[in-house]
């Protein structure tokens, strides 16, 4: 798109000052500190208005002066904000709660293992077991529903967790029994 360059007559206290050359000259300067064309044309087009406007507004002393600093606070505008909007992409991406792939797949395969050890565990054990690590029951609880001692069940707990522990140490090759 080309740039649409002010007047003279848009700017009377510098009617002398040749447009064509100071949007020339901001092109140039722009283009040196990005690699992006479409950028340096915003910034460029950006900076004649605003010029413009200063020179409606107050006597500006060096056309080219102002609108170097113009463009360059442009420019340093927009890669805050571009860094910004970066930054909140990287956080959204940082902060996923989502576990993993490998610990996804590896807490599959632990929970295989532990299936595989209720299985094959005396029914009343893994009767036991669930309550109490899974529903969350009290002892007092599971040996009153049971018809079993206090003792009794504190055992099969243990004894119990033993064996899934064992099933999960001999299936881990980098765990220690």
């Amino acid at each position: 798109m080309p740039l649409s360059l002010p007047r003279i007559a848009d700017c009377p206290p510098h009617p002398e000052e040749d447009w064509e050359a100071v949007a020339a000259a901001l092109g140039r300067y722009v283009r040196a500190r990005t690699n992006r064309p479409d950028l340096a044309e915003d910034v460029v087009q950006e900076t004649l208005a605003r010029l413009v406007q200063q020179c409606h507004e107050q006597t500006v002393v060096s056309v080219y002066a102002l609108g170097f600093r113009i463009a360059s606070n442009l420019l340093v505008d927009h890669h805050r904000r571009e860094r910004r909007y970066s930054n909140e992409d990287e956080q959204e991406l940082i902060c996923d709660d989502a576990p993993l792939p490998d610990r996804v797949v590896a807490a599959r395969q632990e929970l295989s293992v532990l299936k595989e050890a209720l299985a094959v565990m005396p029914p009343l054990r893994r009767e036991v077991i669930i309550r109490r690590r899974l529903q969350g029951q009290s002892c007092a609880a599971i040996a009153r529903d049971l018809q079993l001692s206090l003792k009794a069940v504190e055992k099969h707990i243990t004894r119990g967790l033993a064996d899934l522990h064992q099933a999960l140490s001999s299936s881990t090759p980098g765990r220690r029994r």
